[in-house]
């Protein structure tokens, strides 16, 4: 297909669809473009000529459904939307699989830019790299804040033993990728158990959240007109009900430099201005009121999690299951993030 009409994307029906469902939404024909660098899901950016909003259903020849919940994330946002959480504004959700082939919604286009890597924010300087980073943490807490029953997401998820379900979860994804010996990832997964901490109040947890999953872009008018502010947070695939200490352990997770040039996984920590570690601990504390004093249990879960991650990717590329540069050396990576993991634990 052409770049305009690339797959899994029916310009024509789509644009049915927005006729019926918004009468003269849509001014024009349709062109579309698929967005890289998303992970599972599939991402378009569509526009008439005029204005452009973006398509998310899931990956070509999906089977399982509730692995690409379409629903899931357009509940999420729709309930969000009205808060000071800064998401796109939803359109449509389509769960008729006849338009596109599977379910999809529709969301506004947001400008703004995801840093993926160090070498995309170094040329915005370290004060303005600096200012990002603060801008997540300051946005988690907006997110934290929200009260689930008063957007009704009270029932989103499950959050009586959401930890130990957690870490049972990715000790079986681990499991089903076994086909190496990988030291010290079992006592990782073990002394995580051990280890467990008690949640503090549920809230609205993304599930996923760092640099590369938001837009920033400048403020558009009043007083910080022109400064780097947070435009909308995306791919709410993981997101539920939970602990939300995992999404700050996260984070804190991937401003930890790995120590290795040219990993085909970055972090963003290594960029000029960034702020340690322990600046956003404190900054998201501060600012949320909530005790972080079991913070390493959190980043060093986020490293086991990353690494059951990377052996599945690297499990798949030895079975010739993977296509794309990079995927040679995802294997090496994991060893460095159980000893982060452990090396996490073992300082507190």
């Amino acid at each position: 297909m052409s770049p305009d009409h690339p797959p899994g994307l029916d310009l024509d029906r789509l644009r049915g669809l927005l006729e019926r469902e918004h009468p003269g939404l849509a001014q024009g024909p349709l062109t579309g473009r698929l967005i890289e660098g998303g992970r599972s899901n599939l991402t378009y950016a569509v526009s008439d000529g005029t204005s452009k909003w973006v398509v998310r259903r899931p990956p070509l020849g999906h089977v399982l459904a509730t692995a690409h919940d379409m629903k899931r994330e357009h509940r999420v946002i729709s309930a969000l939307h009205p808060t000071d959480v800064p998401v796109p504004r939803p359109v449509l959700l389509c769960e008729d699989e006849e338009v596109l082939g599977a379910p999809f919604y529709v969301m506004e286009f947001v400008e703004g830019t995801p840093y993926r890597t160090a070498d995309q924010l170094a040329p915005l300087g370290p004060e303005r790299t600096r200012g990002a980073a603060l801008s997540l943490v300051d946005t988690l807490v907006e997110l934290h804040a929200v009260e689930p029953a008063s957007v009704g997401l009270d029932d989103f998820g499950r959050p009586e033993g959401f930890l130990d379900r957690q870490l049972r979860r990715w000790g079986k994804q681990l499991d089903a990728s076994r086909n190496r010996e990988l030291a010290g990832i079992d006592e990782l997964h073990a002394t995580l158990g051990r280890r467990l901490p008690a949640s503090p109040i549920a809230t609205v947890v993304h599930g996923d959240y760092r640099l590369d999953n938001v837009l920033i872009g400048p403020v558009a008018n009043g007083p910080e007109k022109g400064v780097d502010t947070i435009k909308a947070i995306l791919d709410w695939e993981m997101s539920t009900l939970g602990d939300p200490l995992t999404d700050l352990g996260l984070l804190v997770m991937y401003s930890m430099p790995l120590g290795m040039p040219d990993s085909p996984v970055s972090t963003t920590a290594e960029a000029p201005g960034h702020p340690e570690p322990a600046e956003l601990i404190e900054r998201y504390a501060a600012r949320s009121g909530r005790d972080v004093s079991a913070v390493s249990w959190y980043t060093a879960f986020a490293w086991f999690k990353l690494a059951v991650i990377l052996e599945g990717i690297h499990y798949r590329y030895t079975l010739g299951q993977t296509v794309g540069r990079g995927f040679d050396r995802i294997g090496d990576l994991v060893p460095v993030f159980i000893q982060h993991g452990l090396t996490t634990l073992q300082e507190g």
